[in-house]
């Protein structure tokens, strides 16, 4: 009885909030032009435009259609998933591992158990997802995009039934293990409190992570916030601790021939001398203020560990800092643990010291991307590779 009542109320309130809406968007809101994206065409580096698939749908055509036809349903069903209560670290990490394909909706402001597998089966496949942190976002899409094109599966970034048992079958491993954490862990070094101001970070030997917490959520592609999540109350510093991590699949060993910079995308993609598609990672590409390349170019040379140099008379200025500056090495640095340099000066491919906010922030003028994904590619490119800044698609615009 009281469940019903529950659902009732909820119906209700859907119900004035969707109604709010109709009016708002029916009677307030004055008719705009309504632009209309083309979609890239599925040849030879290109997958489908950003817009409308990627990292919006994870369903099936059937679960789509239902939501459409009974919206006050699909409504209520989000509000109950949200009302479940918050699952415990080992209740978490349990339905991860033990996760199924479903239609089901996901919970909003939580870790979704499906989803984190999801990425990492991703990971495994070299369709990287960005950070693993258990949400449904627009780097989720494109990685699906990408897995679903080096499989020669119908490409529209849109997770379903069969993606879903393609990466199981290539891997039905768990996604989540147990790691010790080692002396070297926890020993660092580290930086507890890294300067912004680039005269200060200048001064220190390294650019170290903060924490093994910190440490560790990099090792194992994971943002820090969900690694923390699983394993509530532990201390990463305790060297012989056990903690749950990432259950990471073998690094990309196909060599690299061609690179593709998708601008509308915000994507790299990788092919080989087949012309196969055998690595994609979500990227930041440039900025308004200070774009990326446009047009063909190639790899001049490759830097593990680079020092950075700032010189504010060629790139741009940061802070009061008007003199050139190197700063050390390390995971922190500007350009994080890896720099591709092209033959255009100033421009490269390399990592940063934010791995959560690839395809979130812009960049000046380079294509970043996370750590992780920039120590691989490193490994499969050499100089003399060509990279393609592939501008996004033009738009047209018609009235409504």
């Amino acid at each position: 009885m009281l469940e019903t009542f529950w659902r009732l109320i909820l119906s209700c309130t859907v119900c004035a909030l969707l109604s709010v809406a109709s009016v708002d968007a029916e009677t307030i809101s004055p008719p705009s032009p309504v632009t209309v994206m083309p979609v890239a065409p599925l040849v030879s580096g290109a997958l489908p435009s950003s817009t409308g698939v990627f990292g919006v749908a994870v369903s099936s055509p059937a679960a789509n259609a239902a939501a459409k036809a009974d919206p006050i349903g699909k409504k209520i069903g989000e509000l109950e998933a949200a009302a479940k209560p918050e699952l415990s670290g080992a209740e978490l990490v349990a339905q991860i591992n033990s996760a199924v394909f479903s239609n089901d909706p996901m919970p909003a402001g939580r870790p979704n158990p499906m989803m984190a597998k999801l990425q990492v089966m991703l990971d495994r496949a070299h369709a990287a997802p960005g950070v693993i942190d258990g949400f449904q976002g627009g780097n989720v899409g494109k990685a699906i995009a990408a897995f679903q094109a080096m499989r020669g599966l119908p490409v529209d970034g849109v997770l379903s039934a069969s993606v879903w048992n393609t990466l199981e079958a290539l891997d039905a491993r768990p996604p989540l293990v147990s790691y010790q954490i080692t002396v070297e862990d926890a020993a660092g070094p580290f930086v507890p409190n890294m300067p912004k101001d680039y005269a200060e970070m200048a001064k220190l030997d390294r650019l170290a992570y903060r924490d093994a917490a910190e440490l560790l959520a990099a090792r194992y592609h994971m943002d820090e916030g969900f690694l923390r999540r699983l394993n509530p109350g532990v201390s990463f510093e305790a060297p012989g601790t056990t903690v749950m991590v990432a259950s990471l699949g073998r690094p990309a060993k196909s060599r690299v021939t061609r690179l593709v910079a998708d601008k509308g995308n915000k994507q790299l993609l990788g092919y080989d001398a087949a012309g196969a598609l055998v690595v994609a990672y979500p990227a930041t590409i440039g900025s308004d203020e200070l774009p990326s390349p446009s047009g063909t170019h190639t790899i001049a040379a490759i830097a593990v560990n680079p020092d950075y140099w700032y010189r504010p008379d060629v790139n741009f200025k940061q802070g009061n800092n008007t003199k050139p500056l190197r700063l050390p090495p390390g995971p922190k640095n500007p350009v994080g643990t890896v720099w591709i340099g092209l033959d255009k000066p100033t421009y490269g491919i390399h990592g940063t010291p934010q791995p959560s906010k690839i395809d979130k922030t812009s960049s000046h003028g380079c294509v970043r991307l996370t750590n992780w994904n920039a120590e691989e590619l490193s490994k499969l490119v050499q100089p003399g590779v060509p990279v393609e800044f592939r501008d996004p698609p033009s738009s047209k615009t018609v009235s409504r």
